[in-house]
């Protein structure tokens, strides 16, 4: 009966969106960019039903937020390990074969260090020269503590610069390889104020799986 609950398509991956703090619906969407509104729908009504999430209506009117129940808190473990073992055994080829830039963005914003930032706005640009034009640009904004992905460009003064393959940088955030090392091969080049650049590796946002060994017979 568990298995029936939490098994289901995309449904750990609802949950995983949760766990890591998205609560309302379209947050929801950008997480699991793959899945249709109306599959999501029908998946948080079914999690509503088991126990594991409960809606809380907004001042918006019609808009409800999405939060796990104690039960759908206690899945934590279930999502940390699953994502752990996928870290370790499943070839990093596979995990980069299937590449969403939009999706890539959207867990680095979720990561990234605003502490190591300066007081003020922040505006960084990442440009993916390998990726269709509509799809190659985006944005964060880091101001008064939080970090805002864009898809169009927010009109500010962009205060670094960064260029690299969608595949790169996707490896960087899944800790197959390091930011330093791809930008000493030239394949990662960054541009801007030497102190932001140098910070980079700090406030970077990786996988909170990044730090997994793998071992050696996983390539």
């Amino acid at each position: 009966m568990a298995a029936e609950v939490v098994c289901s398509r995309w449904t750990m991956l609802v949950v995983r969106e949760l766990l890591c703090g998205s609560t309302r619906f379209n947050d929801l969407r950008r997480g699991v960019p793959r899945m249709s509104p109306a599959l999501l729908s029908k998946r948080l009504k079914e999690l509503e039903q088991a126990g594991v999430v409960r809606t809380e209506p907004t001042r918006q009117p019609g808009v409800n937020d999405y939060r796990l129940t104690q039960a759908g808190e206690e899945l934590r473990p279930l999502v940390m390990g699953l994502g752990t073992w996928g870290q370790r055994w499943v070839e990093s080829s596979l995990s980069l074969r299937n590449l969403d830039p939009t999706l890539l963005m959207w867990d680095m914003r979720r990561w990234i260090d605003v502490r190591a930032f300066p007081p003020g706005r922040t505006t960084v640009q990442f440009l993916y020269p390998d990726v269709d034009e509509k799809r190659r640009h985006y944005w964060l904004v880091i101001e008064d503590g939080e970090a805002d992905r864009c898809l169009i460009d927010p009109g500010h003064e962009v205060d670094l610069h960064v260029r690299s393959p969608l595949r790169t940088m996707t490896a960087i955030w899944m800790g197959y390889t390091t930011l330093r090392a791809e930008i000493a091969a030239g394949v990662v080049e960054v541009d801007g104020p030497p102190a932001l650049r140098s910070s980079m590796s700090s406030w970077l946002g990786l996988s909170p799986f990044a730090k997994e060994a793998r071992p050696s017979s996983v390539a």
